[in-house]
């Protein structure tokens, strides 16, 4: 009699066993979330002149990838936002800040014990100094939101957390690939960066560290220490700095994110966070 009720359960139909595959989800997670940002910034350019697109369409962004983010779990994983919680925003956010901060701090100041970063001078405080901000906060929020929220969290409840951590860092890592002056040095630092913040997400299981600690490490290399953020060149920010010696000490064109000392401080930085993750999940 079991048998013939376990024959008689129908199988899903296709369409609901695709939606559950994992790549399928990667996919549309990830186009829910990341879509509505370049949509948004080319009807700025279309329809707006150049002197009043000034931070608003990086915060619009921000604010519909928040909301296609939202709608992708709701709908397609049909489960609470949890890694988005309010409650939990402003103490994750701050350490998030303190963190990427205190990152981004050691490696100059090895790189200025090593004599390859030196200082001419400071630059007066002005309102440009923070206008960046709203363009980080967007490539936080979505970067975030689609490499540990949307891959890391679908990979971890199919293939497990090694898995997950593997591949997210991983894919991390490769998205860098078009920037200028990436190096063999540059792409590991950029997947134990993502190491980093996918072992931070699963210790915290909310995104708020991770966002924090992203925006911090990017401002503090363009806006505070002024060399290239991944191969994107800075104007002019806090420090008057320049790095001078061999690329795999300055991170040439990439920036010093393409530096071993940067490798190894985001590496001993990713070790403990692993530890305090692993330690967690026991």
């Amino acid at each position: 009699m079991d048998h013939t009720l376990a024959l008689a359960v129908p199988r899903p139909r296709f369409g609901m066993r695709l939606m559950a595959h994992p790549l399928v989800r990667i996919l549309i997670g990830t186009l829910l979330t990341f879509a509505p940002v370049p949509l948004v910034m080319i009807l700025a350019t279309k329809l707006v002149d150049k002197p009043y697109r000034v931070v608003w369409p990086q915060l619009l962004a921000a604010a519909f990838v928040w909301l296609g983010y939202r709608f992708y779990v709701r709908r397609i994983e049909k489960r609470r936002v949890t890694e988005l919680a309010l409650p939990q925003a402003p103490r994750e956010l701050g350490l998030g800040l303190l963190l990427g901060g205190a990152m981004v701090t050691a490696v100059f100041a090895l790189l200025a014990l090593l004599g390859v970063y030196r200082v001419d001078g400071v630059n007066g405080v002005s309102l440009a100094l923070f206008l960046p901000l709203a363009e980080l906060v967007l490539v936080a929020l979505a970067e975030e939101a689609v490499f540990r929220g949307i891959v890391f969290g679908v990979t971890e409840r199919a293939w497990g957390s090694r898995a997950a951590l593997a591949i997210s860092a991983l894919l991390f890592g490769l998205v860098h690939l078009p920037n200028e002056g990436i190096s063999v040095l540059a792409v590991a630092a950029a997947c134990a960066f993502g190491l980093l913040q996918s072992a931070i997400y699963m210790k915290t299981r909310r995104l708020w560290l991770c966002i924090g600690s992203h925006v911090a490490w990017n401002y503090s290399v363009g806006q505070v220490f002024s060399v290239p953020v991944s191969g994107h060149a800075v104007t002019s920010g806090l420090a008057r700095g320049d790095l001078a010696g061999a690329p795999w000490l300055t991170g040439g064109a990439f920036g010093v994110e393409g530096s071993l000392v940067s490798l190894v401080v985001i590496a001993i930085a990713a070790l403990v966070w692993l530890r305090l993750a692993f330690r967690r999940s026991a």
